[in-house]
């Protein structure tokens, strides 16, 4: 791969700069920014170091709008036309006693000493205009040669941030590069210190890796780091199914589907765990074949409960654990049973699930993908069929409501939904026309056979 050698710096990044540099002081932009750059992306921040300290920083731009980010390690925000650029200082990180965060900090006045605490090679380097690009470490000869590498020796970086070893596995899945062998070994002997990181933080990475294109790799290189931050997904590895429709082991498996679905958090979460039950559901039959009856209902169980303690937003874990439930049900084969799917699950989650069926079947043998092709192709033309007729799905979609059936002197109470109800099942069974009239009509022989509780007596006795 050949990186390009000047790199295009957005006008606020590059006013910092020259202002930094008119007051006499080193500046850069660094890390992510030049890594991306370098690859040929657009990143979305810019970040500055210099040899400023944070109050030289605050005079120099005493003109504009700052935000005291993080004086104590180093770091100023300078809003130039409402864009925000961070600026930090040269430093050295002190002792790490929680495997996350410096005690101290050191400023500094050679870049070189900054750069030199960063995580990975990739991400330690700097560019000035004029300076060109300061790599001490290789990072430019990593980029094009597809690794990650940690700067100096990896026990120490990890052992630094236990956070660093998702990280690594999160930018080789975004870029689909490889990890260095001794970085590789490192992540392994340290895998414990996940343990020390906070739920939230890991569950963020967690998804960067799943929706990075290089996914599979690091799925298969590293489960036992995947165990670590998910343990109930240790019994999976290796777990033989003994069943032709399956060439792999439930890991790979759960891996292969993974990166067979889109770069979607929410589905690449539901391969992740889809079958995470399998193995506790295992029975083999007296025909020789394994099987996992009940899977989808423990599976979701176990999901809900990963989910929780990974303190994952309810919107994500209701659709994942809604998509596990359902992941193993056969797609209804009549107008009727759509609709009441569609109106059960809702249109959007039917429609992922046909994605789940499609990537669980894309890992699964070449006999199964082929018995697969008919049923799905079949199942979707009855959707799109049915939601281009825009069927029925629930009782609001009905062309009447509960104050309609008020109106015709029903009275108030259970008995308006039971015959709303009614009404849409002879609408999805296609015996009622969803019309005000056709309704109405059904509504009101309805309401003759529901029994309606009596009056009271004007004294209250009844």
């Amino acid at each position: 791969m050949s990186l390009p050698a000047i790199i295009s710096i957005p006008e606020a990044a590059a006013e910092i700069l020259r202002k930094l540099e008119e007051h006499g002081f080193e500046a850069y932009v660094v890390g992510g920014c030049v890594r991306d750059s370098l690859l040929g992306h657009h990143p979305k921040d810019w970040d500055v170091c210099t040899s400023a300290t944070p109050q030289q920083v605050l005079r120099v731009f005493r003109k504009r709008p700052v935000i005291k980010t993080g004086l104590k390690h180093g770091t100023v925000t300078v809003l130039i036309n409402r864009r925000p650029i961070e600026v930090t200082t040269y430093r050295i990180d002190g002792k790490y006693a929680d495997n996350r965060h410096p005690e101290s900090v050191a400023f500094v006045s050679n870049i070189t000493e900054d750069l030199a605490r960063r995580d990975f090679t990739i991400n330690a380097m700097a560019y000035n205009p004029a300076k060109g690009l300061v790599d001490a470490f290789g990072g430019q000869e990593d980029l094009a040669a597809g690794i990650v590498r940690c700067v100096g020796e990896p026990d120490a970086r990890f052992n630094e941030d236990g956070l660093r070893i998702l990280r690594a596995l999160r930018f080789a899945a975004r870029y689909d590069f490889a990890i260095e062998s001794e970085t590789s070994y490192a992540i392994r002997r340290n895998r414990h210190l996940l343990t020390n990181i906070s739920a939230e933080r890991i569950f963020t990475e967690l998804k960067g890796i799943l929706c990075g294109q290089g996914a599979l790799s690091m799925l298969l290189a590293f489960p036992e780091v995947f165990c670590t931050i998910i343990p109930e997904l240790t019994p999976t590895i290796g777990f033989q199914q003994h069943n032709p429709y399956h060439i792999h082991d439930v890991w790979t498996h759960i891996a292969h589907a993974v990166q067979a679905i889109a770069a979607d958090p929410v589905l690449r979460l539901t391969m992740l765990m889809h079958d995470i039950a399998k193995p506790a559901c295992f029975t083999m039959g007296e025909d020789g074949r394994g099987h996992f009856y009940g899977h989808a209902e423990q599976g979701a169980e176990m999901a809900t409960n990963i989910l929780h303690r990974l303190k994952s937003d309810n919107d994500t874990l209701n659709t994942v654990v809604t998509l596990i439930r359902h992941h193993d049900h056969r797609f209804p084969t009549t107008t009727a049973g759509m609709c009441r799917f569609i109106g059960k699950l809702g249109e959007e989650n039917v429609e992922r699930l046909f994605q789940v069926a499609r990537a669980d079947n894309a890992a699964q043998s070449p006999m199964s993908q082929r018995e697969a092709i008919e049923p799905l192709h079949n199942a979707r033309v009855l959707l799109d069929e049915v939601i281009e007729q825009h069927g029925a799905f629930t009782v609001k979609d009905l062309h009447i409501s509960g104050r309609d059936l008020i109106a015709l002197g029903i009275p108030p109470g259970p008995v308006i939904g039971r015959i709303l109800e009614t009404l849409l099942a002879g609408v999805q069974d296609g015996i009622i026309p969803n019309t005000p009239e056709n309704l109405t009509a059904q509504a009101r022989l309805l309401a003759s056979g529901y029994p309606t509780a009596p009056s009271p007596a004007p004294d209250g006795k009844t």
